[in-house]
């Protein structure tokens, strides 16, 4: 079921689409999923936990989390295109991360799977992402992200992307270049303020986990509590 909030919008940018559908197969996006989330230690979450991912897209990484035992789990992406992509029984809602329609204190773990560097404006729209993550947490709640990060490896995998016989022979490199070239304002500006970031993560969050490798941030915050 797609529910869709009022302040949603039709968004369907077919071209990135396109390629993040050519980049892997539903099978693999939810092998690399299972495996983020085995890293990040979802085996010692309560099975009853109330979660939500955030820029869900076709809803892999809800399927993953169904698979494992989890019961209460739901979805948000603007997309409705890649929404109705997802078969599970997740709830889904079509509409905007800055501005949730979830009640107060209603969750125990939100999850982002590459979603973040999506977003527009900095750090106005990361705020508002951030203020509504921690809205509907309960106390002592977990955000968890897993967002791209300059790394060297990360530099040499665009460097692979800017060559034209390299995206010839490897579609997924292909498929890859075609998502960043679709964001690239975005994607630049997330991967250029990776301090700044990470300080307004932690305004909101307790780290609890941060580990970068291969091109990723992995992390796990738990909501501050008020004092």
């Amino acid at each position: 079921m797609i529910i869709t909030w009022s302040n949603s919008e039709v968004v369907s940018d077919a071209a990135w689409e396109a390629a993040y559908v050519k980049f892997e197969t539903p099978q693999q996006e939810m092998t690399k999923f299972r495996n983020r989330l085995d890293f990040l230690g979802v085996n010692t979450w309560p099975r009853d936990a109330r979660i939500v991912e955030l820029f869900c897209g076709r809803g892999n990484g809800l399927r993953v989390l169904e698979s494992l035992g989890f019961t209460a789990v739901e979805g948000v992406d603007l997309s409705r295109t890649l929404l109705e992509r997802y078969h599970g029984i997740a709830t889904l809602y079509q509409g905007d991360c800055r501005h949730l329609h979830f009640e107060d204190f209603s969750k125990d773990v939100v999850v982002v799977h590459g979603g973040l560097h999506h977003l527009s404006v900095l750090p106005d729209d990361l705020v508002s992402v951030l203020r509504e993550v921690c809205r509907i947490l309960r106390p002592n709640g977990r955000f968890v992200f897993v967002e791209p990060w300059l790394t060297p490896f990360l530099r040499l995998v665009h460097f692979a992307c800017s060559i034209r016989f390299l995206r010839a022979i490897w579609p997924r490199l292909d498929a890859l270049n075609g998502m960043i070239a679709g964001e690239y304002r975005q994607y630049e500006q997330w991967l250029n303020h990776p301090d700044f970031i990470l300080r307004l993560i932690e305004s909101c969050f307790d780290v609890e986990l941060s580990v970068i490798s291969r091109g990723k941030i992995n992390y796990i915050g738990r909501k501050k509590q008020e004092s």
